[in-house]
């Protein structure tokens, strides 16, 4: 079976990328029918909010992107414990206790060289009483995975094709803080193997953690994933944005933004397929492929979310939208404003120009005196508006830009707006022929 994961740590909103990568990792799940597991990374505990959390969980209930089942790093501390100490026994893990400041002169040495700023290993050099030196003076150890030099790391990535590292150019990564807590390798790694992932899809920035990553997978005696690794998001401008990392969930409902809008965009953004206003999850679902993924940095721009979402809610029936709409609001109202709308929210204000009040403009005497006529013209029928205007077009001779423009800023108090033949209906005979009276006096 086909089991995927998406794994925030919830110290802070999703953003767009964060939702990308869950609603692709979804995806690939759906159309398997597999597993989507939501795994909550809050091993560190300083940073990690449950408001975080709940605001992760509703954030994919509003897009509709429903995990089979919930695990939390928290409740599962005793299994990186585990699996820590069967590495050291295996000697896969090593104690360091080089500070801060003296990697850091390390990594400019070697820069300055000209040569890769890779960890030396010289904490393997220290002898057992050098170690026992340096606890004893109070220094304790943060903790590292020893890479094996002589197996190389290659897999078959589904975005990119054939990767390659040579673990000689990689430094064995810090997986313990020195106080004990956990940083992000060996725990997701654990994780991966205990919930049978059989997918990691996730950004091109976690390549080379992938590579140490299988490493970790082998030591432990455990099948590797399917690694798969998509390009970044960028912005319009095609650099990476820093407004991107706080594009979230809160500012595309606040913009009115549709869900449907927001996954019809990220399914196919970076990818050959066309970006289209498609609400059915079940085409989105069809062709999505990662072969059809490129490595070209994805572009998210603002417009072509807002043309999307335009074009949805111009699709939307009346029984999605209903409870949603200005109280009194019918199916015929809703079908009159809805092409003069961006967003659903934008409907109460076209709804005003039925209900009322409206603002007329000043008239000159020439329209008042045909707007009086029209008064007298007005005779209520299936389509008013059709009835009225042609009257009036062979009682003045009136035509064109002079022969609507008057009426519709009688009734409605605007120039523009939805369609005057399915609006008049909507107004109804008495307070159309009282606008139309009070415009022409």
């Amino acid at each position: 079976m086909t089991i995927t994961r998406f794994a925030p740590s919830p110290t802070g909103r999703l953003h767009v990328g964060n939702i990308r990568t869950a609603l692709h990792n979804w995806m690939l799940a759906q159309k398997a029918g597999g597993q989507f597991i939501l795994r909550i990374d809050d091993t560190d505990a300083a940073r990690s909010k449950e408001e975080y959390v709940e605001a992760i969980r509703a954030d994919l209930e509003w897009l509709g992107i429903e995990a089979d089942r919930e695990e939390r790093q928290s409740e599962r501390l005793d299994r990186y414990e585990a699996a820590f100490n069967s590495l050291r026994e295996a000697g896969r893990i090593y104690p360091a206790y080089e500070t801060q400041q003296e990697l850091e002169l390390k990594r400019k040495v070697l820069l300055g060289r000209g040569l890769p700023p890779i960890y030396d290993r010289g904490a393997l050099e220290l002898s057992d009483t050098e170690r026992a030196q340096k606890e004893a003076d109070g220094v304790q150890p943060h903790w590292r995975f020893k890479l094996d030099h002589d197996e190389p790391i290659q897999w078959e990535d589904g975005v990119r094709g054939i990767a390659k590292f040579d673990p000689k150019l990689l430094s064995d990564p810090v997986i313990r803080r020195a106080d004990g807590s956990w940083l992000y390798m060996l725990p997701s790694t654990v994780d991966d193997i205990d919930m049978g992932i059989t997918q990691v899809l996730r950004g091109e920035d976690h390549v080379s953690n992938t590579a140490v990553q299988i490493q970790m997978f082998t030591a432990m005696g455990a099948a590797v994933p399917a690694f798969a690794h998509e390009a970044l998001l960028v912005g319009k401008e095609g650099k990476l944005s820093k407004r991107l990392g706080s594009l979230g969930c809160d500012t595309f409902r606040e913009k009115g933004i549709e869900p449907e809008a927001i996954l019809a965009l990220l399914s196919r953004l970076g990818t050959s397929l066309p970006v289209e206003p498609i609400t059915d999850r079940d085409v989105l679902l069809d062709t999505f492929d990662l072969t059809t993924f490129g490595r070209a940095p994805a572009k998210f721009d603002d417009a072509d979310l807002d043309r999307i979402n335009t074009a949805i809610v111009h699709g939307l029936p009346y029984d999605a939208v209903k409870h949603r709409l200005p109280e009194g609001m019918d199916e015929a109202g809703w079908h009159a404003v809805q092409p003069n709308i961006a967003i659903v929210d934008e409907v109460s204000e076209w709804w005003r120009l039925v209900t009322g009040p409206i603002e007329q403009p000043e008239f000159e005497a020439e329209d008042k005196a045909y707007l009086a006529e029209a008064v007298q013209a007005l005779s209520w029928s299936d389509d008013p508006w059709s009835g009225l205007t042609s009257a009036l077009k062979e009682s003045t001779g009136r035509k064109g830009k002079a022969l609507f423009l008057p009426l519709r800023q009688a009734l409605t108090g605007m120039n523009h707006g939805p369609d005057m033949g399915e609006l008049l209906p909507l107004i109804g005979e008495a307070e159309a022929k009282a606008r139309l009276d009070r415009a022409a006096s």
